[in-house]
């Protein structure tokens, strides 16, 4: 009727009676129990209180259209993909099954996931060709313009294979010498954090050293050799309970870093990495209770 001018133009626009037109507004203010309209000689024109009520119905209506578009957009075939960085400690144990639930609602947006070192994912997220980051926070100095939300905490660990020959009994500065050692480069998230670990622990420098971010290549290389693995513990979470592989017994209890996803700061999410992040939280819930 406000928008038309009149109850009788009202009900043509909506190609019902002119009594059901007034009716309908009627029962808005009886539930209001305030008059909507004012009456004079020229018809029907809002009240104040009219007034006050369409700004809230109008905005009501925006905001139930914006919701339709948002879900018809996550569900088309055509909608765009959500891009996805996930670094080495993500990729084993929170992402599969984040996706494997998100995949499950039948969303038009695909899934692309990148992996790589952490200034490359930072780099872009920045520039806007990712939507989304997940794995160990970056250091502070990495994090401007960036948003972090913490969603669970885990160790860094010492993974060999089983039956190792230091499997079982505990990590001695003269007992690592002998072996080669995986390691992430300098550059990634968790290199810092071993470095200072090696110092902690008064173990040397390892003599031979392999330095890699790749997951396919470390586990092949530590289950056909005597190699030594130093990993974020939810990359190798699986084999260790499968009797694959085996951790040291180092204390790595200060290397326990936050775990979660990172976006671009004052960014909305589409409507489809929406649905994925609450995935992602559901998982990382599941992960804490464990």
């Amino acid at each position: 009727m406000a928008r038309q001018g009149s109850i009788g133009r009202a009900a043509e626009e909506l190609a019902v009676t002119q009594p059901a037109v007034s009716k309908s507004i009627k029962e808005l203010e009886k539930i209001l129990a305030a008059p909507l309209l004012s009456r004079n000689r020229r018809g029907a024109l809002l009240s104040p209180y009219g007034e006050i009520f369409l700004r809230h119905a109008e905005a009501s209506l925006a905001a139930l259209h914006r919701g339709m578009a948002d879900v018809r957009d996550a569900t088309e075939p055509s909608a765009l993909p959500v891009r996805i960085g996930a670094l080495p400690t993500v990729s084993a144990r929170l992402l599969p099954a984040a996706i494997q639930r998100y995949l499950a609602h039948g969303p038009g947006a695909v899934p692309q996931i990148v992996t790589g070192p952490t200034a490359y994912l930072t780099t872009q997220l920045r520039d806007g060709s990712l939507d989304i980051v997940i794995g160990r926070m970056g250091e502070p100095e990495t994090m401007t313009g960036l948003a972090f939300e913490h969603l669970y905490s885990e160790v860094i660990v010492f993974a060999v294979r089983a039956g190792h020959p230091l499997a079982g009994g505990t990590l001695r500065p003269e007992t690592i010498l002998p072996f080669e050692i995986l390691l992430p480069p300098p550059g990634s998230v968790i290199r810092p954090t071993v470095d200072r670990l090696f110092l902690a622990a008064n173990l040397p420098v390892p003599a031979r050293m392999i330095e890699t971010v790749s997951l396919a290549f470390s586990r092949a290389y530590i289950l056909a050799t005597d190699a030594i693995w130093v990993i974020s513990q939810g990359v190798v979470l699986e084999d260790v309970h499968r009797g694959v592989l085996d951790c040291l017994a180092v204390d790595t209890a200060a290397t326990q870093g936050p775990v979660g996803i990172t976006m671009r700061a004052g960014e909305v999410p589409s409507p489809a990495a929406t649905m994925l992040l609450e995935e992602l939280r559901g998982v990382a819930a599941e992960i804490r209770r464990s």
